[in-house]
């Protein structure tokens, strides 16, 4: 956990101890209609000045809409996400990213960072290997119904439904020209491959390319338009049975 982030969390607690004591004193003085309020006031009280913190800190709330990243994140869940980190930092493998994908979508996404820039990757037979080293993951719902290999300059995914590899479409995925990749097998510069943990209901890197941490999309729905990491999730706050560091 980052400094910026440990300051959030703090802020966030003494914002949060002092509704809850400001809010019994009320109560005395005007009787049981006001500790009713407080029962279904406080919620709302304290998620509207954590919104204002947040926005004050450089950092940004993000509700799941989806179980994509299932188990990890729920449907519901309200995370913290900051917007600081990757002005200074590479992302890491491992990150869960709220970003910009290549396909339309009113909504960032949010999804795991699984490949790096310069990394091989393949995915056979439910085991994910990044420069040749299987992954330990722990955090996901099922192993992959599918087989991928990065190479050849492309993505190309194999749905074991016995027509074999198959290249990402340029025109539905982000795969950057020849000149941003250091190797044909190696991830393109500047690019990320993103899955979610819940592997086989995720619209994610197998579907449509790389993420980008800046510049432009190169192809895809998108292509010219541009590409941003949005920050990495660092804590889901809400709701209180489901908060956790990330």
């Amino acid at each position: 956990m980052t400094p910026t982030e440990l300051l959030i969390i703090v802020a966030l607690f003494i914002v949060a101890r002092l509704v809850l004591h400001l809010q019994p004193v009320k109560a005395r003085s005007q009787g049981r209609s006001q500790v009713f309020a407080r029962e279904y006031l406080d919620p709302f009280i304290f998620a509207g000045i954590a919104a204002f913190l947040l926005i004050t800190f450089v950092a940004r709330t993000y509700y799941i809409p989806s179980g994509s990243m299932e188990p990890t994140l729920k449907i519901g869940d309200v995370l913290l996400v900051n917007k600081f980190e990757y002005r200074f930092v590479k992302p890491r493998e491992g990150d869960i990213v709220v970003f910009r994908p290549p396909v339309p979508s009113p909504d960032d996404f949010i999804k795991r960072v699984i490949g790096l820039p310069g990394d091989t990757l393949k995915i056979q037979n439910g085991t994910v290997y990044v420069d040749g080293k299987a992954l330990s993951e722990p955090y996901v719902a099922a192993k992959p119904d599918y087989n991928l290999i990065v190479k050849n300059y492309d993505v190309y995914v194999d749905e074991r439904d016995g027509t074999g590899y198959q290249p990402l479409d340029p025109s539905a995925a982000n795969i950057p020209p020849r000149k941003d990749w250091t190797a044909p097998n190696r991830i393109p510069k500047n690019c990320y491959f993103m899955m979610g943990d819940n592997r086989n209901d995720s619209e994610d890197s197998h579907i449509w390319g790389f993420a980008q941490l800046s510049g432009t999309f190169a192809t895809g729905p998108r292509a010219g338009g541009p590409a941003h990491f949005t920050g990495r999730a660092f804590l889901i706050f809400w709701p209180l049975s489901h908060a956790r560091i990330l």
